[in-house]
């Protein structure tokens, strides 16, 4: 093992590997190696100049047992920034520590004496770099030790039920509903991003962790130390970028279903809430108001004079967002100029498909800068210069027909390499242009990677099932991608697929949902209602008006009673107006999500790293979800200090966990009072 210093970083050089340790920023290290004798040059999320720090790069000789009683002396590095350090040994291996107490270390179990474990015999090494036959690129597999105490969140998005998740396997590849960026908050006190787009997996396991890269050219990762998870996070968007300042005309209610399918439709909606009194922010135009997917414009036929309507909208205060999808049918008049440029996925064998919803289909490579050009300047003339105010970039993971992701190759490399970028780079297709104007973008979209929070994406969690299950699930979801940085996020109220409309367990289900939804960074309506007895505007088999619809999906569409509850709530989340206000402002000044975990405001509560089915709203409400069917009071754990129970007023101290009512007219809330 050599060492060098280089500018501050730390250099390793072993057994064709180089390793370099660098300061990035306060209290935090990026950690690089390769076996192809140089870096790449990519940031990947690291996208933000690190602030420059004072470090200090140095070597030690230290004793080294070599067995039968001898010692030898050995040269090992250490590496430090503020509260963090690394030491590397003579072999390799690092090791992290914080205020000088170890908190992660790799992984080793060869037979040299480093380390006095049982296993040595095993030949496990710390970094296994494997070629990729015919290729430039390897498989890249990291290990860590595991420490049964510690806890972990973030990471995303994933529909398995877990809040902490130590102990869980997660794929790194994005699907529908499935989210992974790959940050993790520990409850050692240190975050670390694997700043890596490639598909692989990660393993939280009692035994090890272990991150698997299936195909890169380098190792690339961020460790950050703070007292606070608050801190973590402050740390990591200062490297990664933050949210921008949420517009405050959008902090109200979004409409949707699944499918406006007409302008009279829209029109009627909107003019409906009008009559009503409900102010409705933002009304979303769904698929296939197009021709043919592809096509991106709007179906003649049944929108024949789309910028009246925006017009109409806009004079009463709503904005438009119309639903964009990445598939290219062939049938679409951009399919062939696209596919002849070289703009769409290539497949690696087989027919040249990517997607088959509906049309035999290839999707976009947002990866290729002439493709966003060419999206853009479509989506351009065809929404934007109507007055379009935003757009829902739906299946953006891509939703691939298949997820054989080995299969797939775009302009900057195989899928498997780079897959899990493609939402971001898909976002900025229409970021990078609609910032141009020097107005908030707010785009909505269903997947996300590090560092998409700087891009104007509201994240939404997918075509997830209408149960009380799922909606438990979406709690601890949008938990997590606030520990990874996202902080707007959402969900379908109600779920997105749902039977019967009529059936009385799912309009419960709805209401807990927007109770809960209301609570939460945005507030919007969608859902794929059933029953499936409205007929198609006509028999054509392209075109706007031949898919089905749903039910309707207004705040009256579900009885008087639900009706009269949903605009209470209504009433709620716009006379938080101010709160929520303030609540974007310390997303886009320190990373904050809106909705918290326990833990994130109350760190030194051990109870609060335990608790998944209640939150914080900011640093105000703790909100107490009502997760069953049929439930209508539940326990709720109050921290140290007194809270004020917003549907009484009665005043309780914390400490200790108390019951409440929950009529389904209430979701249990409490304000914080000291």
């Amino acid at each position: 093992m050599r060492f060098e210093k280089d500018n501050g970083a730390l250099v390793c050089y072993n057994n064709g590997e180089m390793l370099r340790i660098e300061a990035w920023g306060k209290d935090s290290f990026r950690v690089r190696s390769t076996m192809l004798g140089k870096f790449t040059g990519n940031d990947w999320a690291l996208t933000e100049a690190p602030v420059k720090t004072e470090t200090e790069v140095k070597t030690e000789i230290i004793d080294h047992w070599v067995g039968n009683g001898d010692i030898d002396k050995r040269e090992i590095a250490v590496i430090t920034n503020g509260k963090i350090k690394a030491v590397v040994n003579f072999v390799g291996i690092i090791s992290f520590y914080k205020d000088e107490k170890l908190i992660l270390r790799e992984y080793f179990r060869m037979y040299d004496g480093t380390l006095s474990k049982s296993s040595r015999c095993l030949k496990v090494i710390n970094r296994e770099w494997k070629g990729i036959f015919g290729g430039t690129e390897y498989s890249l597999n990291v290990k860590f030790e595991s420490n049964p105490t510690e806890k972990i969140f973030g990471m995303g998005q994933y529909q398995d039920g877990c809040l902490d998740l130590k102990g869980c396997g997660l794929e790194l590849a994005q699907r529908n509903s499935q989210i992974s960026v790959p940050f993790a908050v520990s409850s050692l006190g240190y975050g670390f991003l694997w700043n890596d787009p490639a598909v692989g997996r990660v393993t939280f396991g009692k035994n090890y962790t272990e991150w698997i890269a299936r195909s890169t050219r380098e190792m690339d990762y961020y460790i950050t130390v703070a007292d606070t998870p608050k801190g973590i996070i402050e740390n990591y968007t200062a490297a990664t970028g933050r949210a921008d300042m949420f517009p405050e005309d959008l902090m109200g209610l979004w409409q949707c279903k699944l499918r406006y399918r007409t302008q009279d439709e829209v029109l009627s909606v909107a003019r409906k809430y009008k009559e009503e009194g409900i102010k409705i922010d933002q009304i979303v135009i769904d698929f296939f108001h197009w021709t043919v997917q592809g096509d991106w414009k709007f179906d003649k036929k049944y929108w024949p004079d789309p910028k009246a309507m925006v017009d109409e909208l806009h004079s009463m205060g709503i904005k438009v967002i119309v639903s964009v999808w990445p598939s290219v049918d062939r049938k679409s008049e951009n399919f062939y100029p696209m596919m002849e440029k070289g703009l769409l996925i290539r497949t690696e064998r087989g027919a040249q498909q990517t997607y088959d919803y509906q049309g035999d289909c290839v999707e976009i490579d947002p990866f290729n800068p002439e493709t966003r050009k060419y999206v853009w300047e479509v989506c351009k003339k065809n929404y934007y210069d109507l007055g379009i105010d935003a757009f829902w970039l739906d299946n953006s993971e891509p939703d691939y027909g298949v997820y054989d992701f080995e299969n797939y190759r775009y302009a900057a490399g195989p899928a498997l390499e780079v897959s899990n970028m493609y939402p971001q780079m898909y976002s900025r297709v229409f970021y990078d242009e609609m910032k141009k104007d020097g107005k908030p973008v707010v785009n909505l979209l269903r997947c996300a990677w590090a560092g998409s929070q700087k891009y104007g994406n509201v994240v939404w969690s997918g075509d997830v099932p209408s149960t009380f299950e799922a909606l438990a699930d979406q709690l601890k979801c949008g938990l997590n991608m606030g520990l990874a940085g996202i902080p707007w996020w959402t969900t379908d109220v109600g779920g997105f697929m749902t039977d019967d409309v009529n059936d009385p367990n799912f309009r419960q289900l709805l209401i807990r949902w927007y109770q809960f939804a209301v609570y939460s960074a945005v507030l919007r309506m969608h859902g794929d209602r059933g029953p499936y007895n409205i007929p198609p505007l006509d028999d054509r088999d392209w075109g706007g008006g031949y898919l089905h619809t749903g039910q309707p999906n207004e705040l009256w569409s579900y009885g008087e009673e639900n009706y009269k509850i949903m605009k209470h709530y209504y009433d709620i989340r716009i006379g938080m107006h101010d709160y929520i206000k303030k609540l974007y402002e310390q997303a886009h000044t320190d990373g904050s999500p809106l909705i918290r975990t326990m833990f994130y405001e109350f760190p030194d509560d051990p109870k609060c790293w335990e608790l998944e089915d209640q939150y914080m709203f900011g640093d105000k409400y703790l909100a107490a979800p009502i997760l069953r069917l049929d439930q209508f009071e539940r326990e709720v754990y109050l921290p140290a200090g007194k809270w004020a129970l917003t549907s009484t007023g009665e005043i309780y101290e914390g400490g200790r966990t108390v019951k409440v009512d929950a009529p389904i007219e209430y979701m249990p809330v409490f304000e914080r009072k000291q």
